[in-house]
């Protein structure tokens, strides 16, 4: 007998790595299949079963992988699974050495795809010799339509805070985990993280901050690799580490704004963490 915890478990595995459609307009028992009355053999190269039962090979996006879900051969580039999208855009993202070439690069990877729903790509905003580098989530819907992030009303509140401790857009420099928004501001997937992960990583080593502020649970999560939410993590320092750094850099998450418009009692935590972190760093 099947358990039900072992089915929820299998679903959410599957949602985690990106497959969060169906393939067809009816499900299919595999189990039965060996009951099934057995097909005539095809011809060298075909389809051992009917075009219209074959079974679909999928990537991690839900993308067909050599054939259509009617059998007929797939002649467009096809979207990479999460384990070769990774890989792609760890490629790219070491080939880099600026982030004028990383910017190219990313907006040329398409192993992500959030990119197809998309209307912008958003590489980043402030000033790239800034000593404090923020990193948010997503782009919101005003970020995707004007291409820079932390532009819409929680980036209006980020601009507050940043002023209330003597800081701008001109002393910061502030990216994302994600550089596409996800549809509906939904939350990202794990696939879609580890498909972009990398061109952040190298982000984080060209600009070689003196400070990380990674706002939100995903950000702090990410950069972090912890499973703590964001009420835990948030103003304690924590160490990141990467090849292309001269040494670990400093970590403090913070809340992050649109956090604080939904929990404004939340605000006095996030005042606490904006002056832990100037007292450390107070030029």
């Amino acid at each position: 007998m099947i358990d039900q915890c072992d089915i929820l478990a299998a679903l959410r595995w599957h949602v985690d790595i990106g497959c969060d459609e169906v393939i067809g307009d009816e499900p299919l028992d595999w189990a039965t299949l060996a009951a099934r009355p057995a097909v005539a053999r095809a011809p060298a190269g075909a389809s051992a079963l009917p075009p219209a039962a074959a079974p679909v090979a999928r990537s991690a996006f839900g993308a067909s992988s050599g054939a259509s879900m009617f059998g007929a051969p797939v002649t467009a580039d096809l979207p990479l699974g999460a384990s070769e999208a990774g890989a792609s855009a760890r490629a790219r993202a070491a080939e880099a050495r600026s982030l004028e070439e990383l910017e190219s690069a990313l907006r040329a990877f398409d192993g992500c795809p959030l990119k197809a729903t998309a209307m912008n790509t958003v590489f980043a905003d402030g000033n790239p010799a800034a000593d404090i580098m923020l990193i948010g989530e997503a782009p919101g819907e005003d970020e995707d339509r004007q291409g820079k992030p932390f532009v819409g009303v929680s980036g209006k509140l980020l601009d507050r805070m940043l002023a209330q401790v003597g800081l701008d857009r001109s002393t910061v420099y502030i990216s994302n985990i994600l550089p596409w928004r996800p549809p509906g501001n939904r939350s990202p997937t794990q696939a879609e993280i580890a498909a972009c992960l990398p061109f952040l990583e190298r982000h984080v080593e060209l600009i070689g901050p003196k400070v990380l502020v990674p706002l939100g649970g995903t950000s702090a999560k990410t950069l972090l690799n912890r499973a703590e939410g964001i009420t835990r993590l948030r103003g304690r320092w924590f160490d990141y580490a990467s090849p292309g750094l001269s040494g670990p850099v400093p970590v403090i998450p913070m809340l992050h704004p649109a956090y604080l418009l939904r929990n404004p009692i939340a605000k006095r935590e996030a005042w606490r963490d904006l002056l832990t972190l100037r007292q450390r760093f107070p030029g």
